[in-house]
């Protein structure tokens, strides 16, 4: 099969051969809960059949029942594309215009193998977090996006291509939602059933957004998370001796062991998959593997007092690792960790985002499928055994933090003692977030995750862009009169930047990451723009970021924990980020309910962009993405934070139209 193929629509004349998914070449989802009664599966399957012509029901019918029976949703394995699923170069694809075809690159990226975390179910990463709900939804979305042309945008609700509708050059080429469900219902258990019947979807963040770029994006921001933990809990820019200790080897957590040797720690990460333990050692992001305990505690002193770089993957539960450390300093008064935090999927602790201690990974899956009562029951008593040992190593010396899956909230509800507190501002913890202590306070400086990707296929434009963002950002330290907040951060990314090209962290598309504020990110992009119109980069770039930024997330218990004028549970920042962004030039925009800490628990969106070295992209880009920082930089001002004020009263100075409400300071005293 070929692209030109792939972009024919669905193939149902004749339909192709029933197809089982590969049990041996990919890992594969958990079975999900669905929760559906005979008369709801009946319902999902008359709901599938939908993207079908009639002649064909009475042979779908059944294997799509049977999928749903047995894998608890259906995901349409008969339709598996019988091609390489890689980002091929932009100009292979057949569409009308580049903004499409860029779409598809991006699409095609996401469900990569190398990229995807379970590719057969269009899983991208996160455990749920979905490309499309069902490959029939691939299908018809690569032959709309085939067809589309500039006066055409594609409408996307949660998964499902609703078509094609008349619109501008100007506006969006495609408009995404996902999860988009009346609050009341946006229960996990109203998702299993509305996920059965195929009317919603867990999009994450850029899963469901088509802009993941493979684990660089966490790889980048867990280094910089790393180094500024560093200044804030060890007082030092020097990680060298310090032991991280952490868990998860996935989708998005297995940039942990890669980050870690990038900041100078050691990191010791445990993970249940042995599939996915020895795709990060394979990959090289993974120095070493150990298998038991006392091996692991052995390698932990001798890489403390050689004072090693090195990335430990433990075989096993994470439980295992923090009891073995607390038996180890309560029978010594030997600390051997300095820093921890945790990165299981939480935000779906009962479908496989966490497992029980005491069980193994195959016995845990089986027990989601048999038993999930005693499945929910173990995970839970696993957390109350995972928070107890990091009690006690965190009163002995070692600092702890959320890292915004959920854990402690997960914790908690287990019965967990976390220090729970109820406020005005919802729950507060013993331990904080990472955007409460570490990342909060760069997020109001405007710095956030702007990506890009180089449409050509070609690693020697990436090369080119990783050039000129050096360039870039060493123009920004000589010129500008930056406060030594912001020139940390200047150079944090510069030293990220000129090592991009040796850590080799390009997995699927030429794509890379940083963080910037406002002034980089414009820069940045007009940078690239001029450089493509030049020809020094022979193909467009596809600018972006993660949900996880600035204005992109509105999120009580990560993004927006440091929010603390009781707006936290407000979902207005994303929302209007979104619209903002759809009408000042983005060339898709993504809408999301759930993503990092959980469904019903945060809403986030994120853009695309092409860069096609025209002045209108030229423009589209500095407009869209002033507002793009702007949006959170204000919103993060009114809340108080300080850093968010002063970032915007600056960024008026440099811009004539914009005027942001900037609160006036009030004596926490005065009622």
């Amino acid at each position: 099969m070929n692209l030109a193929k792939l972009c024919c629509g669905l193939p149902v004349n004749p339909l192709p051969p029933a197809k089982a998914r590969d049990e041996h070449r990919y890992p594969h989802a958990p079975v999900r809960n669905h929760r559906l009664s005979e008369e709801g599966c009946k319902l999902a399957v008359r709901n599938a059949l939908r993207y079908f012509p009639e002649n064909t029901h009475k042979i779908l019918a059944p294997e799509f029942m049977s999928e749903l029976k047995t894998y608890g949703h259906i995901y349409m394995y008969r339709f598996l594309p019988d091609i390489e699923m890689k980002a091929y170069p932009i100009d292979e694809y057949p569409a009308k215009n580049r903004q499409s075809a860029a779409m598809m690159l991006m699409i095609m990226n996401n469900l990569d193998p190398n990229v995807a975390q379970f590719p057969q179910e269009l899983i991208t990463y996160g455990g749920n977090g979905q490309v499309f709900s069902n490959w029939a939804q691939f299908w018809i979305v690569m032959n709309y996006l085939s067809q589309m042309t500039d006066k055409q945008t594609l409408v996307m609700y949660s998964g499902h291509p609703m078509g094609l509708y008349p619109s501008s050059v100007s506006s969006p080429r495609a408009v995404i939602t996902n999860g988009m469900v009346i609050p009341n219902y946006s229960s996990r258990e109203e998702y299993d059933k509305m996920f059965a019947l195929g009317v919603t979807m867990y999009g994450q963040m850029t899963a469901g957004s088509y802009c993941y770029i493979g684990p660089q994006g966490i790889v980048h921001g867990t280094t910089i998370t790393l180094i500024n933990a560093g200044r804030k809990y060890l007082n030092t820019d020097n990680l060298g001796g310090k032991v991280f200790v952490t868990s998860g080897l996935g989708g998005m957590s297995g940039a942990q062991a890669k980050a870690g040797v990038i900041a100078g720690c050691i990191s010791v990460i445990a993970e249940v998959n042995g599939d996915a333990i020895q795709k990060r050692f394979r990959q090289g992001w993974l120095s070493e593997v150990a298998d038991d305990l006392e091996t692991l505690i052995k390698r932990i002193r001798e890489a403390k007092q050689k004072k090693e770089i090195t990335s430990i993957g433990f075989h096993g539960n994470v439980v295992t690792i923090w009891e073995k450390l607390v038996e180890v300093y309560q029978n010594s008064g030997e600390l051997l960790v300095d820093l921890g935090s945790d990165q299981t999927s939480c935000h779906n602790p009962f479908n496989g985002g966490y497992y029980p201690v005491d069980y193994t990974y195959e016995q845990s899956q089986q027990l989601i499928k048999d038993a999930p009562a005693k499945f929910k029951e173990l995970v839970q008593q696993s957390l109350k055994r995972h928070a107890n040992a990091i009690n006690i190593l965190s009163s002995a010396g070692m600092s702890f933090w959320d890292y915004g899956n959920a854990f402690l909230l997960e914790a908690h509800r287990a019965g967990a003692d976390v220090g729970t507190k109820q406020t005005d501002n919802g729950y507060t913890f013993r331990y904080p977030s990472y955007i409460q202590h570490i990342m909060g306070d760069i997020f109001s400086m405007g710095f956030g995750p702007f990506r890009w990707v180089c449409t050509s296929g070609r690693p020697e434009d990436l090369r080119t862009t990783d050039n000129i963002a050096t360039s870039v950002f060493e123009q920004i330290l000589r010129s500008s009169d930056l406060p030594q907040s912001v020139s940390d951060q200047y150079n944090d990314n510069l030293k990220w930047i000129r090592q991009a090209g040796q850590n080799k962290l390009v997995v699927g598309s030429q794509a890379r990451i940083l963080y910037s504020d406002q002034q980089g990110r414009m820069a940045l992009a007009v940078a690239f723009n001029d450089a493509i119109a030049s020809g020094q980069i022979s193909a467009p770039v596809v600018i972006s970021r993660d949900h996880h930024d600035v204005s992109g997330t509105d999120s009580p218990f990560r993004e927006t924990s440091n929010v603390y004028d009781g707006s936290a549970f407000t979902a207005d920042m994303a929302v209007q980020n979104c619209i903002g962004d759809s009408f000042r030039g983005a060339t898709w925009v993504a809408l999301h309910n759930g993503g990092g800490v959980g469904w019903g628990e945060v809403m986030n969106g994120g853009f695309g962009m092409v860069l096609d070295g025209s002045e209108e992209a030229k423009n589209r880009a500095q407009l869209m993405l002033c507002w793009d920082v702007s949006n959170g930089v204000s919103r993060r001002a009114w809340s108080g934070n300080t850093f968010a004020k002063q970032t915007i009263i600056k960024t008026m100075q440099r811009h004539q139209d914009l005027l942001v409400t900037v609160p006036n300071d009030v004596d926490p005293n005065i009622v």
